[in-house]
């Protein structure tokens, strides 16, 4: 059985292999579907848990379109713009609803999604993308510091356990993983919070229903 040190060194190590998709490496030119889901796979596969697992799927594109997520393909083709939105939305789906992520992406697919970037403002849809995926070294670096920081916390909990070993070592482990979960709970509460006032914000006669 590994030791909760090493838990802690695995952990990191695949915090090193998340990296993201570069505007540079997404084609210039529109994409059929099975062309856009075969891409996606081959550049996100490392972030899937179980390697049976479908980064994107058809059916998954077909809803996100349907929910509002993901403008629409023309004549079939998805664009490089449709294949950024694709990435942000990979990475909202697990954490926030449908209705939260459309909510977000509403401004961004309004002002900024066009395939003409001279018909855009002063930024595009791949200039905001890069300006967001900038911030990533220093965030992951950030994470680390704070993933090191609970496990310590969690390292000197448990000191009066009268329990063997094995067991005063997953007591730590459990509190360690507590302390993630109530990260996560802590910040999708905020971003839930965040889109509410947004969505509060919107002019009356605007369509605030949740679904």
């Amino acid at each position: 059985m590994k030791t909760n040190e090493e838990r802690l060194k695995a952990l990191l190590s695949k915090l090193d292999d998340l990296t993201y998709i570069k505007p540079e490496e997404i084609p210039n030119i529109q994409l059929y579907m099975d062309q856009v889901t075969t891409f996606m796979e081959a550049h996100l596969s490392h972030t899937k848990r179980y390697p049976e697992d479908k980064v994107l799927t058809k059916t998954m594109i077909n809803n996100y379109a349907k929910n509002n997520l993901l403008p629409a393909p023309i004549k079939k083709k998805y664009s490089k713009e449709h294949m950024l939105m694709l990435i942000f939305i990979y990475y909202f789906k697990n954490v926030l609803s449908f209705n939260d992520i459309q909510q977000i992406f509403k401004p961004i697919t309004s002002q900024y999604f066009t395939e003409n970037p001279s018909e855009a403002s002063s930024y595009t849809l791949e200039d905001i993308y890069r300006e967001v995926f900038s911030l990533e070294k220093a965030q992951m670096e950030n994470l680390k510091q704070d993933v090191t920081a609970k496990f310590q916390m969690a390292k000197n909990t448990f000191q009066d356990c009268d329990a063997a070993t094995e067991d005063q070592e997953y007591l730590r482990l459990f509190a360690f993983i507590c302390q993630l979960s109530f990260d996560v709970y802590l910040k999708t509460q905020m971003i839930e919070s965040l889109t509410d006032q947004l969505r509060s914000e919107e002019p009356p006669g605007t369509d605030k229903r949740r679904k």
